[in-house]
């Protein structure tokens, strides 16, 4: 008898609800998702629209005409310009994986020591980090560009990458997270003869996976649509951002043009987010842990 009230108190319930409100919640979720989903829908259709579609009055949402014209016209306004458009998109990877991935690295190396250790200073230097995200990157943009200036990485892509390791949402995000692991299996990691840096590699990134793939949804769009700003003024270093605005500023004639550049920017951050949601579900849904 007893074995049986234990065995029903263990037994998950199952959430009683009808037919009828689960297809209104289908529903309002499925509206909703539409809804979230227009603006790409819309920059999709005028991708394809020929420039009469594209200046018709009052706007058409969906294209009539479909035309890869504007494709056409970017590739040979591209294939125009003394830079070619690899040296762009080499520039354009090269900022975004090293940025993306050093921040990672960086920032879950520094958090590691903040949630599992306590050290002198250690409370200081979180409520800096805290108090940080309390001030907009337009603020810190002079104090900014004279560290670049005193360190002598204008004009490079350092200028670039290291401000953006530093990016403190990150150490904040990978410390509440990994504040979460109990401390039992970091002392079995020890027991079993493995050193911090084997802990921080082989136990505690793994289960902080959901931390660091959240990281990289939110940097690397942020790194791929950077055009180097003030820091960058070789054309050699430019980035394609750049390459593709300075087309797109050619007037209403090229139109057609900038709404090809602006399905391809999206393209690349749209699939890599939509790569790593399932990712980032799946391990939030299967690797939580308690002591």
């Amino acid at each position: 008898m007893v074995a049986k009230t234990l065995g029903s108190l263990r037994r998950p319930r199952k959430l009683n609800r009808s037919f009828t409100v689960s297809f209104i919640l289908f529903l309002f979720l499925a509206a909703f998702g539409a809804f979230m989903a227009l603006p790409l829908v819309y920059a999709v259709n005028n991708a394809f629209k020929p420039l009469d579609e594209l200046f018709i009055f009052p706007p058409q949402f969906f294209v009539n005409n479909p035309t890869t014209d504007n494709f056409y016209d970017l590739v040979a306004l591209m294939g125009n310009s003394w830079v070619p458009l690899s040296r762009y998109i080499t520039n354009t990877l090269f900022i975004t994986i090293t940025g993306t991935v050093g921040h990672i690295l960086l920032a879950s190396a520094a958090a590691y020591p903040l949630a599992k250790y306590r050290f002198m200073g250690s409370k200081m230097l979180f409520s800096i980090v805290v108090m940080s995200l309390m001030f907009s990157g337009h603020v810190t943009a002079i104090p900014n560009y004279m560290v670049m200036s005193w360190l002598g990485w204008i004009n490079t892509h350092a200028s670039i990458i290291i401000p953006s390791l530093a990016f403190p949402l990150g150490l904040f995000l990978m410390k509440q997270f990994m504040e979460q692991i109990p401390d039992a299996l970091l002392e079995a990691a020890k027991i079993d003869g493995a050193n911090e840096y084997r802990i921080y590699w082989s136990v505690v990134m793994p289960n902080v996976k959901p931390a660091w793939l959240t990281l990289m949804i939110l940097q690397f769009p942020m790194l791929w649509g950077s055009d180097g700003g003030n820091f960058i003024y070789s054309e050699n270093l430019k980035t394609l951002h750049y390459a593709l605005g300075q087309i797109t500023a050619g007037g209403i004639a090229r139109a057609g043009v900038g709404a090809a550049v602006a399905l391809l920017l999206m393209i690349v951050p749209i699939t890599l987010f939509i790569i790593s949601q399932s990712n980032v579900i799946q391990t939030m849904a299967t690797s939580g842990m308690k002591e």
